[in-house]
């Protein structure tokens, strides 16, 4: 059984990796500061893993596995030096300490003779982590080292494609190491971050460009949760089904669907009837009423969501790029716009600027939209009708 590092015993970790590298036969270390998680995963060499929708649940378990902490240096080195695969789900503030274990990986396997390449699949919510990863790497790399790791260690961006909640407290006391997610799982790899042959892993597919996989994650998934949680909270809406049930909401989120799906055909030459597929599919996953979603937790941190490239604005441009005018996404522009929870440091911050400012000034220093462009207008118009409560239909 070949063996598998993981970087990260989370959400990513085990709700999607620690499955997909088991189920294509790797024998699965962890490497993670959770010191109960470790244990526990040592103890048991298994972990549960329940696959939920709305037609009911479904346990896996998930093994071999087991576990070492982070500072354990040499038994990480240990397993890298006879690895073939590995993955990171650790957030970017662990990156560099990372970086530091797979460069003693690389001092090892080079001082071993190993040819054989390492390939880790970078599932990090960054843009080009796999890039910053090695630069990183190299930092700590003498220069035969760093032009053996060039030609020895893949590291490869990810787009993952499954909803993985983090345990709540209730989850850990039952069962430290137990996981939540949806059954769905698909994971596009960065063919080109891949040395060699790409390793043969359940629910992954290398491609190349990874930038249109991203793209289309963002502009089709990501933004549909942003109007979710935007158009969900000022319809006085909980969670994230409720808010897909709507009829207000999900005739408006159907409209920005199509003007996304529109600009990414124009865009990229995505094939209409796959990315017709591709939505089938979401709409039932966005249905997932066991997952249980908040509309909060859709909408937070609303400055970021609102940049010229994230996903309500850089949608909105691709469709006017295709001719197609955006009223859709507008709305959900619209909604980012007013959201105003006062349990969220960003959209406070966003409604002082506001307030300050007016709202011409801030949609166009966030968004990148001046109010005298057609989508300004769009926008302007349907931030009043939200603040009346006057909604379409």
């Amino acid at each position: 059984m070949d063996n598998a590092v993981i970087f990260g015993a989370g959400a990513t970790g085990r709700g999607l990796m620690g499955q997909l590298f088991t189920a294509s036969g790797y024998a699965v270390t962890f490497v993670d500061n959770d010191e109960p998680v470790i244990a526990a995963l040592n103890e048991c060499g298994v972990y549960r893993l329940a696959l939920v929708d709305n037609v009911g649940r479904r346990e896996v378990q998930v093994g071999p596995v087991k576990g070492l902490l982070m500072d354990d240096t040499e038994a990480i080195v240990d397993e890298l030096a006879v690895a073939s695969v590995g993955a990171t789900g650790v957030g970017a503030r662990s990156l560099p300490m990372v970086a530091s274990l797979l460069a003693a990986g690389v001092r090892r396997r080079m001082a071993d003779g190993v040819e054989a390449p390492l390939n880790l699949l970078i599932c990090e919510n960054m843009p080009d982590v796999a890039h910053a990863l090695r630069n990183l790497v190299e930092e700590r790399l003498g220069a035969e080292e760093r032009e053996y790791a060039r030609t020895h260690l893949g590291l490869a961006d990810v787009v993952i494609g499954r909803v993985i909640p983090e345990p709540t407290h209730e989850m850990r006391e039952r069962d430290i190491t137990a996981m939540l997610a949806e059954p769905y799982a698909e994971i596009s790899v960065d063919r080109d971050g891949i040395i060699g042959e790409p390793p043969r892993i359940m629910g992954m597919h290398a491609v190349s460009p990874i930038g249109p996989w991203i793209t289309r994650k963002l502009y089709l998934h990501n933004a549909a949760h942003a109007l979710m949680g935007y158009l969900g909270y000022r319809r006085g809406l909980h969670l994230g089904y409720e808010a897909l049930n709507d009829r207000v909401v999900r005739g408006i989120l159907e409209k920005a669907m199509a003007e996304s799906r529109a600009g990414l055909v124009h865009a990229f030459d995505f094939d209409a009837g796959e990315l017709a597929g591709y939505m089938t599919r979401l709409w039932t996953r966005l249905g997932n009423m066991a997952l249980a979603d908040p509309v909060r937790r859709l909408a937070r941190d609303p400055l970021r969501k609102l940049v010229p490239g994230e996903r309500l604005v850089g949608p909105a441009r691709l469709a006017e790029a295709a001719g197609v005018t955006p009223e859709g996404l507008a709305w959900g522009i619209a909604g980012a716009l007013d959201y105003d929870a006062g349990d969220d440091a960003s959209a406070e911050e966003l409604q002082a600027r506001i307030a300050i400012e007016g709202i011409g000034p801030v949609m166009e220093s966030v968004c990148g939209i001046s109010l005298d462009e057609p989508l300004g207008q769009l926008v302007i118009a349907r931030y009043a009708r939200l603040r009346r409560g006057d909604w379409p239909g």
